[in-house]
């Protein structure tokens, strides 16, 4: 596909990325002529400098015979306008744009067709509905789902302490008593796609893909004990605070807001009455001690500062709350799977996924992945595909099957039933599959998992 877009920030690069590993012909507009000899010198796009939303930049970029154009400078307005104007110079092409104004979000669903819209992407609205999610089963540092909500994998880090430290996987249902599967393992910063015999060691993150309601027997089974979140501090009054902090008032939760800047503060007050805010410096420990951080069960660092995040989380996890969140804009160094931030969020690659999932969905339109997401800080990927009668290999048990290197087939939903399979099991045509596999594989259709 010929695809546009429309500014070169973070979620700009993810895209490109994956996109031009996928062998997509990529045009990239920017302002900023740094940012596209970045690009030139990364990846295999193409680019040009100005206005994405100029009806004669649009004309270079060759939109009229454009796919797809996705809109993601730091603008609402700039991305409002630039699909528009592609819309009615294309009228075939399909366009998304980044909106991240909460005051635009009501407006910007109910004008989509006038503004010429296939999807708008909130990173911070999404943001907050994962770590929502987090708050309301903690235990786990990350959760994805897949066949509507009825299977997760989700993360854990194995402790010194830890049932799972020293142990073979092939030993790993006896201790959890329940049907899990460690689909991958992050270590020193290397994910890698484990067999049974894989021992588990310390400072390991695993991912485990089981059912839902499997997910309470394997954190008592591993000694992990969890409460109710009924208070949680949040530090830091940007867009994802708001949206959380509105998320939480409404579930019953006490919330606490803490925002450096005394505008900024007022201003949330008056939006957030239900909210407790408090004006102050969420990196000063004298600071959150007197607000009480030790009583809190969770406490999100949401700052615009990935250092001032992690100063937060640090301090948070010293004084023994129990659950902490860290929202981080760079997660690709490999310091930070030995410190103790807790979940660590990224809204950029929220967004890109969701994305990603649209432009994959255009490509492979009858048989594209129902749900993607990124796991292990972005080097492997969980999807979801629905077997089909072009599907391979039905009702050939799993044993008998060549997959391509680090591919695991993780989950098979058959109608009500879900199997975590082992090599007797197979799918066959309604089932969806889930399944993990390395960045390095291009998987754009179920097919592709294959060796063959």
């Amino acid at each position: 596909m010929k695809i546009i877009i429309a500014g070169g920030g973070k979620i700009g690069t993810k895209l490109m990325r994956q996109l031009s590993a996928e062998e997509h012909e990529i045009i990239l507009i920017d302002l900023n002529s740094k940012v596209l000899d970045a690009a030139l010198n990364r990846f295999d796009v193409m680019t040009l400098q100005g206005n994405c939303a100029s009806l004669e930049l649009l004309e270079q970029a060759g939109v009229d015979e454009a796919d797809l154009l996705i809109a993601a400078t730091g603008a609402d307005e700039v991305n409002l306008l630039c699909c528009l104007t592609a819309h009615q110079m294309n009228e075939e092409i399909h366009t998304i744009a980044r909106i991240r104004n909460p005051e635009y979000s009501g407006q910007v669903y109910r004008m989509r067709d006038v503004f010429g819209l296939s999807m708008a992407v909130n990173p911070e609205r999404q943001a907050a509905r994962e770590i929502e999610r987090l708050l309301r089963y903690p235990g786990f540092l990350k959760r994805d789902t897949f066949a509507k909500n009825r299977v997760e994998i989700v993360e854990l880090r194995v402790y010194e302490d830890s049932v799972l430290c020293g142990l073979p996987l092939n030993n790993m249902e006896s201790v959890v008593k329940c049907k899990a599967l460690v689909c991958a393992v992050q270590r020193n910063g290397e994910a890698v796609t484990p067999d049974g015999n894989f021992v588990l060691k310390e400072g390991d993150c695993i991912f485990v893909t089981a059912p839902k309601e499997n997910l309470s027997v394997l954190l008592k089974n591993l000694g992990i004990l969890t409460r109710r979140v009924k208070k949680v501090m949040i530090c830091g009054g940007g867009r994802i605070s708001f949206y959380l902090a509105q998320m939480l008032q409404n579930s019953g939760m006490r919330v606490k807001l803490v925002e450096k800047d005394e505008e900024r503060a007022m201003e949330l007050a008056r939006l957030l009455p239900k909210t407790d805010i408090v004006c102050g410096d969420a990196t000063d420990w004298s600071f959150l001690e007197s607000e009480g951080i030790p009583q809190y069960d969770a406490v999100v660092a949401l700052t615009g500062i990935d250092e001032m995040n992690m100063v937060i989380s640090l301090y948070g996890e010293k004084s023994g709350v129990p659950q902490v969140i860290t929202k981080l804009g760079h997660v690709e160094s490999n310091i930070l799977s030995s410190l103790p931030l807790g979940s660590i969020i990224d809204p950029k690659e929220l967004s890109s996924n969701i994305i990603l999932r649209y432009v994959r969905a255009l490509t492979n339109q009858d048989c594209a992945a129902i749900t993607v997401h990124s796991i292990a800080d972005g080097q492997a990927e969980a999807e979801e595909f629905r077997i089909d009668k072009t599907s391979k290999y039905c009702k050939v048990p799993l044993k008998n099957l060549h997959l391509k290197k680090n591919v695991l087939i993780a989950c098979i939903n058959h109608g009500v039933e879900l199997v975590i399979p082992n090599g007797e099991s197979y799918y066959e045509q309604g089932d969806t599959v889930v399944i993990v596999t390395s960045r390095q594989n291009i998987v754009s259709q179920f097919n592709d998992i294959f060796e063959d």
